[in-house]
Formats: structure tokens, C-alpha cells, sequence
């Protein structure tokens, strides 16, 4: 059972043959960009064929994969803050009340952008949107670079290790814990979007507060210019 088609990963296991880690590093990085391709897929076969062979060590998969998942989620971050959040700004202002929703996922992002870019790199899906998602909502670079540098490590080391050391074990119980970490995260987010549904007001009043008074801290962190006489 998999997120993606049989004939999709035969395809995989294929470039994984003939151009190894070239091929797991093109993978992680387009789908940790935004792309949804089978990237964790290719890091368990890159792990099953190196634990079978001496093509590579698992410490240079691991090396790899972290690159790839790092500098992918950079760039997704990136396409967020030149292209999402420029989109996301005129969509709003064509319906009404749709600005101060903006604040709210600003908000979201300010308050628990961390854990949602380091835990995102667990959950399919969650794993293509959660960068692009933050730069969309002005998460802080130096925050967001923390968390995906922490993510990509900890998600590399735990595939690649668990595939080379269990082999084939793995492919059988990646699908099932894929999906069961998917629907707990759609789970979580239909609980949110009732939620919000719910007390919509309240949260938008204490998120633009937030907000508000987080832009009058920095405001006051910022020594004023000195007057040339």
C-alpha cells in the first residue's frame, strides 16, 4: 500500500539502478521543492540497495539525503515568500475578511512554524507543503533554516538506517505508517478548520494582536538613524 502509484515506483527503483545517489539527491530535493514525487520512497530503496551492495556507504546516503532534503525545503521556502505570499496577498483582497485569515496562518507559522517544518518532514504531503507554506506565511529565515536543518538530519538518518539495517522489512510497513500518519495529520487539520470555524472571531482578534504587538517589539529593537549636524 503506497501514496503512489506501482508503476511510479518501478520508475523509481529504475533511475535508482542506473544513477544512485544522483537520482535519490534530484528526488528529495523536487519534492522537499514542492514537487509531489515519491522522495522517501527513493531514500528506502537507496538504503535496501546499499545495505545489498558496496555501491555506497550509508553514511554518505545519509549526507546526501540531508543535502537534498535541506536545500529542497530552502528553495520551497523561497518559491513561498516570492510566489505564495504575493498570491495569497491579492486573493485577499478580492474577499472581504480574507486579510485578517492571513494573519492567522502568519500567526500559526510565528507561534508553531518550528514543529510544523521539523514534524512535516515525517508526513506525505505535509512533507511537499510544509516549506512553501512557511515562506507563504513569513515564517523567520533563521528559524525555519534551524528546524529544516534539524528535520532533514533526523529524517534522513532514521530512513536510511532503518532501511539498510531491516532491508526489505521496511517497503512493507512504509505504505501503512505513511497513511496512518496522514490521516492523524488530516485528522488534525479537520479538528483545526472546525475549530476556527467555531471561535473565528476570537482567533483573529488575539492573532492580529499578536502580530501587532510582535511588529511594535521589532519596531523598538531598531535603534533610530543618527542626525548628521
Amino acid at each position: 500500500m503506497n501514496l503512489f502509484p506501482p508503476e511510479l515506483i518501478e520508475w523509481v527503483d529504475g533511475l535508482m539502478r542506473t544513477y544512485g545517489l544522483w537520482a535519490v539527491f534530484v528526488l528529495v530535493f523536487l519534492e522537499s521543492s514542492g514537487v509531489p514525487l515519491p522522495g522517501e520512497t527513493a531514500v528506502v530503496t537507496a538504503a535496501i540497495y546499499a545495505g545489498h551492495t558496496d555501491a555506497f556507504g550509508l553514511p554518505e546516503l545519509i549526507a546526501i539525503v540531508t543535502a537534498a532534503a535541506v536545500l529542497g525545503d530552502s528553495m520551497g521556502f523561497l518559491i513561498g515568500r516570492k510566489l505564495g505570499l504575493p498570491l495569497l496577498e491579492r486573493l485577499a483582497k478580492r474577499f472581504p475578511g480574507a486579510e485578517k485569515r492571513l494573519i492567522v496562518g502568519e500567526y500559526l507559522f510565528l507561534r508553531h512554524g518550528g514543529k510544523i517544518v521539523f514534524w512535516g518532514r515525517f508526513v506525505a504531503l505535509l512533507r511537499v507543503l510544509a516549506a512553501v507554506l512557511a515562506g507563504a506565511n513569513k515564517m523567520a529565515w533563521r528559524r525555519f533554516a534551524v528546524m529544516n536543518a534539524l528535520g532533514g538530519l533526523c529524517w534522513a538518518t532514521f530512513f536510511c538506517g532503518t532501511a539498510y539495517v531491516f532491508g526489505d522489512l521496511i517497503r512493507e510497513i512504509e505504505g501503512p505508517v505513511g497513511f496512518a500518519l496522514l490521516a492523524v495529520a488530516v485528522g488534525g487539520i479537520g479538528l483545526g478548520i472546525v475549530l476556527f470555524r467555531r471561535y473565528e472571531h476570537r482567533i483573529i482578534e488575539h492573532a492580529v494582536s499578536e502580530i501587532e504587538a510582535r511588529k511594535t517589539r521589532l519596531h523598538r529593537q531598531v535603534p533610530a538613524p543618527e542626525v548628521v549636524r
